[in-house]
């Protein structure tokens, strides 16, 4: 009979409240398992609520385990701490929280995380929340019921709201949690905060629904997927927002238009479309660079309204929201004629140097992002973006730190 075995490392959990670890504890650092080709192999994971080895089982395909398998280790059973990722399980047993470092290569000239970084946290955590869940199958989120019924999840809406952003090695935590969006959608919320204040760096909230792999059309959520998600549903909001709010369709008319843009081969996810980091830089690119050295992004709302691959060449067109700078603007300034408001809005967009004089104001743009056909042009994504005058490191080292 033939036989098998291999070494899983598995991570010590270590106490601070002696100098002595249990002998026993650290024999856990590798375990040599083996077994037979018929039988399933037990994989000893490690739970918070026991604080000792747990038991899962790790399937056994045609007399042997892939190396894929043991090199992900995919959990079958819920987990609550995560050692590797620095994550765990909060509020109640449904959310997840992961501790991060800023590093540098998630940071842009002035030491602060790029809104390109922070999107991508905020995938990563989603997905270890599912990995930690032992829902997760061999898809890029998907559960056990939506591989079985060829599902994947498809983002439909996201908004993030940044207050301030972490600078270069700082410590933030990230909780994220999932809750219903109507009858076939799920709704992900996020928060980063610093560990070091507690101070709310960014919010952001999002709406998924599910598509069929294979044809690429939106499906309802099968009941076997419902009973899957549902007990982990948090019925909590990052962002309130009674009504959402509409992003008007550009034309070929937008003051500015960026063509020919072609996805690379890096710009892909393992569902083989475009990531959604990749549409946010098209969209940021779009915007005067003498406008970018002098502004920060605090707020963006994506409108995904079809998925984008290899083979497209996307235009990018962004128009200045000149009506809600005018109206922030006669807030600030009633004491001017509507000619000279009017003049003021205009300079300010076209950056004639007068834009320190609405330091205050929010200032936005609207964005589309559309495949560039010869006949026809088809929407990927709506955005609106919002944005404040940069602060200075001196004002920053003077904010009053929220706890």
């Amino acid at each position: 009979m033939a036989t098998f075995s291999y070494t899983i490392p598995l991570p010590i959990r270590c106490s601070t409240t002696g100098n002595k670890q249990d002998p026993k504890k650290q024999n856990l650092n590798k375990i040599k398992i083996t077994g037979t080709p018929t039988r399933s192999v037990k994989v000893d994971t490690l739970s918070q609520t026991a604080g000792v080895a747990k038991t899962s089982v790790a399937s056994v395909e045609n007399g042997h385990i892939s190396k894929e398998q043991i090199r992900q280790n995919i959990p079958t059973k819920k987990q609550f701490v995560d050692y590797h990722r620095q994550g765990l399980i909060v509020e109640g047993g449904v959310g997840y929280r992961q501790t991060v470092v800023i590093r540098s290569y998630e940071v842009g000239a002035d030491k602060t995380a790029t809104l390109e970084s922070i999107l991508n946290l905020l995938q990563e955590t989603a997905l270890n929340h599912v990995w930690m869940s032992g829902l997760l199958s061999n898809g890029f989120g998907a559960t056990h019921g939506m591989m079985k019924n060829n599902l994947i999840w498809v983002v439909s809406r996201m908004q993030v709201l940044v207050d301030q952003y972490p600078i270069w090695g700082e410590i933030v935590e990230i909780d994220t949690w999932v809750g219903a969006s109507g009858k076939n959608g799920m709704r992900r919320d996020w928060l980063i905060r610093s560990q070091a204040t507690g101070h709310v760096f960014a919010r952001a909230t999002s709406t998924w629904v599910m598509m069929n792999e294979k044809t690429r059309r939106l499906s309802k959520m099968p009941e076997e997927v419902r009973t899957e998600i549902s007990p982990w549903f948090i019925e909590k909001q990052a962002i309130h927002e009674d009504v959402p709010e509409k992003i008007s369709k550009l034309d070929s008319n937008a003051k500015y238009v960026n063509s020919n843009l072609k996805p690379k081969r890096s710009d892909l996810d393992m569902n083989q479309h475009v990531n959604n980091v990749k549409y946010v830089r098209w969209m940021l690119e779009t915007i005067p660079d003498q406008f970018l050295e002098s502004h920060q992004l605090s707020g963006i709302i994506l409108e995904y309204r079809r998925e984008c691959g290899s083979s497209n060449i996307v235009q990018s067109l962004c128009e200045p929201d000149e009506d809600g700078i005018l109206n922030s603007g006669l807030k600030q300034n009633n004491d001017m004629s509507p000619l000279n408001r009017f003049s003021l809005a205009s300079e300010i967009m076209e950056g004639n140097g007068l834009l320190g004089s609405l330091d205050k104001v929010p200032l936005r743009y609207t964005h589309l992002l559309q495949t560039q056909g010869d006949t026809q042009n088809e929407e990927i994504v709506r955005g609106k973006t919002t944005w404040k005058k940069k602060q200075s490191n001196i004002e920053l080292s003077n904010m009053p730190f929220s706890i």
